[in-house]
C-alpha cells in the first residue's frame, strides 16, 4: 500500500478522536468529578479502599477529608508490598509494571506503579492524542509517510518476583502497539540499549538513511543526538539529512533555553514544535494549537486533579483545591489521583494556569526546584525565559545551567550563584550576566523587590563551566542520556558545589 494512502488512513483514525474531546472540553469539571467516584468505586476493596471507606464517599469534601495528601516516601511501603508480589493493595487489577524514577535530585530510586488501564487509558492514549491533534491543525502533513525519530531513556526492564521495573520508555516499547513500532526508529533493540555513549552511536548508524519524518524526546538530549548526528555525516543542518522533517514532539525540560539552537538545525519557516507534559506517574497535558506554548489538561486519561496555591505550599495555611477553584497566573503544586492507586499524590511539579475555558497550563517547575531563601520565590520558567533573552541579546548558547543561593553571612548579603555551560560563548560575559539579572527582576517581582538598590540580594554571580562539566556531573551519577535531568534551582549548595568541584578536577 503506497504510504501516503496509509498517511490518509492513519489521519483519518486519529482524528475522529477530536470529537471524544469535544466533552471533557465542554463539561470539564463534570467530567473530573465522574472520573474520582469512577476510581473509587474501582478501588473500593482494596487494601487502601478498606482503610479510608471508600465505599460510602459520596462527595469531593469527604474524599478530601479521608485521603491525606501523599508523597512517594509516604506511599512507598504499600508499592514495596506490591512489587514483592502482593496485589489488590492500592488498584484492584494486577500491577506488574514500575516505571523506575529517580527524577533530577534524589539518589534514591523511586518505583512508580503502572496499571494496565493506565498503560492503555493515559500513556499510549495520549500519544494517539498528540498526534490527533497535530494533525487537526495540520491538514497537509504527511507525517506517516515516514518515521519519528525516538529518544527515551531507556533500558532492559527487571524482573523481582514477577514483577517488573525499568525506565517508563522501556515498559511503553515492550507492550507497544504494532502501529506505533512499525513508525518508529531506531528499532526497539537499539532504543533499549542501556550504556549511553554506545547507544548515541548506534542511533545515528539506525536513522541516519531512515526518511525521519519528526522527532520524540527530551531537548537537551536531543541536541546532543542532532549535533553528533550532524557531525558524524559532515552536513550543514538536518534538513539535508531528512528533507521530509515537519515537527518535533518534546518535553521534560522547557524548550525556550534551547528554541534558537533548533532553528539554526532546522532551517525551515515552517517547521512545527509541539511540547508534552508527562511523567512516569501519567501523561498530564498536550500543546492543542500551532505556536503556542500553552498545553490543554487532558481531563479523560483516569486522572484526577488537585493543586496546592504554592503561596501556602508548606505552611500551616497550606490548603487543597479542585480544578474548578483554579485561577488564572497563579503557581499551584499539582496533585494526582490515579488509575495506578496512586490516591492523592504530590507529584513534585508546579503549574500555572493560562486558560480556563478550556483549561490550558504552562509547567513552571518544580516544588523543591525553586529558591525562596530571601523572600524571592524564583521559579525555573524565570530563569529559563531570563536565560533564552540573554542568549538572544548576546548571540550565546546555552547547553545548561543550575543555580543555588549564597547565603547570607555577618553583614555580607546574599546573592544567587550560577553555573553555566555555554555552546557558544556570548560576545561579553559581563553584558549576559547583567542582562541575566536585569531580565529576572522584570519577570518576577519579588526578585526585583530583593534586588532594589541592592537591598537584601546583590547582583548575580555567574561561573561559567568548561567544557562538558554537566555531562561529566551526570556521568558520575550514572545518569547520562533520555529522561536525566539537571536540577536547575536549589534552596542548597549541594549541586553547585559538587559542580565547582569537578570544574578544575581531571576528566575521568
Amino acid at each position: 500500500m503506497p504510504l501516503t494512502i496509509i498517511n490518509s488512513i492513519a489521519s483519518w483514525i486519529l482524528k475522529k478522536r477530536i470529537h471524544q474531546m469535544e466533552l471533557f472540553l465542554k463539561y470539564p469539571n463534570e467530567v473530573q468529578e465522574e472520573l474520582l467516584f469512577s476510581l473509587l468505586r474501582t478501588a473500593e476493596h482494596t487494601v487502601v479502599g478498606k482503610k479510608h471507606e471508600f465505599s460510602s464517599i459520596r462527595s469531593y469534601k469527604t474524599f478530601s477529608e479521608r485521603v491525606p495528601v501523599s508523597t512517594y516516601e509516604e506511599l512507598e511501603p504499600m508499592i514495596e508490598l506490591t512489587r514483592r508480589g502482593e496485589q489488590n493493595v492500592f488498584w484492584s487489577t494486577p500491577i506488574k509494571w514500575f516505571a523506575k524514577s529517580s527524577g533530577t535530585t534524589n539518589a534514591k530510586s523511586k518505583f512508580i506503579p503502572v496499571s494496565n488501564e493506565a498503560l492503555e487509558d493515559c500513556h499510549y492514549k495520549a500519544s494517539k492524542d498528540l498526534l490527533c491533534l497535530y494533525l487537526n491543525n495540520n491538514e497537509e502533513s504527511q507525517l506517516f509517510t515516514g518515521k519519528s525519530l525516538r529518544l527515551g531513556g531507556s533500558k532492559q526492564l527487571y524482573e523481582d518476583n514477577n514483577t517488573f521495573f525499568g525506565d517508563l520508555s522501556a515498559i511503553l516499547i515492550g507492550n507497544m502497539p504494532f502501529w506505533a513500532e512499525f513508525s518508529s526508529t531506531p528499532s526497539n533493540k537499539v532504543s533499549l540499549m542501556s550504556e549511553w555513549e554506545t547507544k548515541l552511536q548506534a542511533i545515528i548508524s539506525e536513522t541516519k538513511n531512515e526518511n525521519v519524518t519528526s522527532f520524540a524526546g527530551v531537548p537537551s538530549w536531543m541536541l546532543v543526538l542532532l549535533n553528533k548526528m550532524l557531525e558524524e555525516t559532515g552536513k550543514e543542518n538536518l534538513l539535508e539529512i531528512w528533507p521530509n522533517l515537519e515537527v518535533y514532539f518534546h518535553g521534560g525540560v522547557a524548550f525556550e533555553p534551547y528554541r534558537e539552537q533548533y532553528k539554526k538545525l532546522l532551517p525551515k519557516a515552517d517547521f512545527k514544535y509541539y511540547e508534552i507534559y508527562n511523567a512516569s506517574e501519567g501523561f498530564f497535558a498536550i500543546q492543542d494549537l500551532n505556536n503556542s506554548s500553552d498545553l490543554l489538561l487532558m481531563l479523560d486519561y483516569g486522572i484526577f486533579y488537585e493543586f496546592i496555591p504554592m503561596d501556602t505550599f508548606g505552611t500551616l495555611n497550606q490548603r487543597v483545591i479542585r480544578l474548578a477553584e483554579v485561577e488564572l497566573g497563579k503557581n499551584y503544586a499539582v496533585i494526582i489521583t490515579t488509575n495506578s492507586g496512586l490516591w492523592r499524590y504530590l507529584i513534585g511539579d508546579t503549574v500555572r494556569f493560562t486558560s480556563l475555558n478550556p483549561y490550558r497550563v504552562r509547567v513552571t517547575g518544580r516544588t523543591k526546584h525553586h529558591i525562596n531563601v530571601f523572600g524571592e520565590e524564583l521559579m525555573v520558567e524565570n530563569t529559563d525565559s531570563a536565560i533564552a533573552q540573554a542568549c538572544k541579546l548576546t548571540g550565546a548558547e546555552v547547553i545548561d545551567y543550575t543555580v543555588a543561593p549564597i547565603f547570607m553571612e555577618g553583614k555580607e548579603k546574599g546573592a544567587h550563584e550560577w553555573m553555566i555551560e555555554f555552546r557558544k560563548m556570548p560576545g561579553n560575559n559581563e553584558e549576559f550576566r547583567r542582562t541575566l539579572d536585569e531580565t529576572l527582576q522584570s519577570l518576577n517581582s519579588d526578585y526585583e523587590a530583593k534586588r532594589y538598590n541592592n537591598m537584601t540580594l546583590n547582583p548575580l554571580v555567574m561561573n561559567v563551566a568548561r567544557e562538558n562539566l554537566f555531562y561529566d556531573w551526570l556521568k558520575e551519577q550514572d545518569k547520562l542520556g533520555g529522561q536525566h535531568k539537571i536540577p536547575r534551582l536549589s534552596n542548597q549548595r549541594e549541586y553547585l558545589e559538587q559542580l565547582k568541584a569537578m570544574q578544575f578536577s581531571e576528566i575521568k
